[in-house]
């Protein structure tokens, strides 16, 4: 039975893209809506050239009442059919309950080797550290912020001329190929973690 995937992006959306065109073939899972609470997202125009529905749930005129914009958003992966969600640079932290409606179902990826760094300048904070190797990972999304159960990580080496930036575009390369490896088997109900070296 293929599920159906629906993506939640905040901007350009370059692991949103790695998953979309990752599903295809014998993939356990098809994209069925890509959701942006920003309408200049570029994601969307790429979302769409690939021919997957898309959807803007602007969060500004929900005037800081996250539920009442978790509610819209809800609607919009109902009326998409989602099964299961992939959080792919999408820019607002979800309350408890839009999480516990989804619990079990939605994934994120972030860009460091959690429990390592959560939160954001994961890069800077892991050079400040003089840590030897970073990397990402992906992670079933519960209440506590990325600290969800582990599904899939990849490792990076950090070189001694490495600047958070320089960092961040090897972390990002594998986090797209991460992500589709995770969702792959995740969507077939492995939830075993995929180790990339």
């Amino acid at each position: 039975m293929t599920r159906r995937v629906a993506i939640l992006i905040s901007g350009g959306g370059s692991n949103m893209a790695a998953l979309l065109d990752s599903m295809t073939g014998d993939h356990p899972a098809r994209p069925c809506l890509v959701l942006s609470n920003d309408a200049q997202a570029g994601g969307l125009e790429k979302a769409a050239a690939r021919g997957v529905p898309v959807a803007v749930v602007d969060h500004r005129p929900f005037g800081g009442d996250r539920a009442r914009f978790e509610a819209a958003v809800n609607s919009e992966l109902d009326r998409a059919g989602a099964e299961i969600v992939c959080l792919a640079g999408f820019m607002r932290i979800l309350t408890p309950g839009f999480v516990a409606r989804w619990r079990g179902r939605m994934l994120n990826i972030h860009p460091s080797l959690l429990p390592k760094y959560p939160g954001l300048d994961t890069h800077a904070r892991a050079l400040a550290a003089g840590d030897a190797e970073a990397g990402c990972t992906v992670h079933e999304v519960t209440a506590e912020l990325d600290a969800g159960p582990i599904l899939g990580q990849a490792r990076v080496r950090v070189a001694p001329d490495d600047t958070p930036d320089s960092l961040a575009a090897r972390v990002l390369a594998q986090e797209h190929i991460l992500y589709p490896a995770v969702l792959r088997r995740f969507a077939g109900g492995d939830r075993r973690p995929v180790l990339l070296p």
